[in-house]
């Protein structure tokens, strides 16, 4: 069973990530998917990806709810018809989610050397304080960015959202594993508490990073 990890954050804020291991038949042997899904499925060419879909269909199964319980609105935000907020990510051998009754947005990334190549794509007002020298920190650091500007976009999921000029993400230690974002969007200014860890697999090479995001 290869539910790779559970964070119960608070009462009534739980994470889950799944480590794929499965071949996608075993996968889905063990899922019930409505006809909507299955087309989705059936769409997808990457077996990575329908891996990945089928583990998340796995997860919310963890946590008492059915395919048949998870909808999607007209920008892709999936949501349940209940008091319980939902936010999904995958990045290669994982999948993730988080359920809560709070406002919440979630993200996995490998930590990539690339990633340093289009900092300027996503950073700005932290680019006061990144320090670009100290390499593998700041490879850390930027994946941490990116993650939070991913979760905070997955939680307001607007168009026209900018990481760059619109998401800014306070100074922050590694060690501490929490800072404070916010939205300047339009007339609109949103605070948000952000949570990271690092996430390392036992099968695979490579660290992750784990990232989530609260609307204040």
């Amino acid at each position: 069973m290869p539910l790779f990890q559970t964070i119960q954050f608070n009462e009534t804020t739980k994470i889950l990530i799944w480590e794929i291991t499965e071949s996608f038949d075993e996968l889905y042997s063990r899922v019930i998917l409505k006809e909507k899904t299955q087309k989705r499925l059936d769409g997808m060419k990457s077996q990575l990806h329908q891996r990945a879909f089928l583990s998340v269909r796995m997860l919310i199964q963890e946590m008492g709810f059915t395919d048949k319980d998870l909808h999607y609105d007209e920008f892709g935000k999936p949501y349940f018809d209940c008091h319980n907020y939902i936010s999904i990510t995958h990045s290669y051998h994982f999948a993730a989610i988080i359920i809560s009754h709070e406002t919440v947005g979630i993200d996995m990334e490998l930590q990539r050397e690339k990633i340093q190549r289009i900092a300027d794509k996503f950073t700005d007002y932290e680019c006061g304080y990144l320090k670009p020298e100290f390499t593998e920190e700041y490879i850390k650091k930027l994946t941490v960015i990116w993650g939070a500007k991913e979760a905070i976009f997955k939680i307001r999921n607007e168009k026209g959202i900018s990481f760059k000029d619109h998401i800014q993400v306070e100074d922050f230690s590694l060690e501490k594993e929490k800072t404070q974002a916010s939205l300047h969007f339009d007339d609109l200014v949103k605070d948000f508490n952000v949570y990271y860890q690092e996430v390392k697999s036992n099968k695979f090479e490579g660290s992750f990073t784990l990232v989530y995001a609260f609307e204040k």
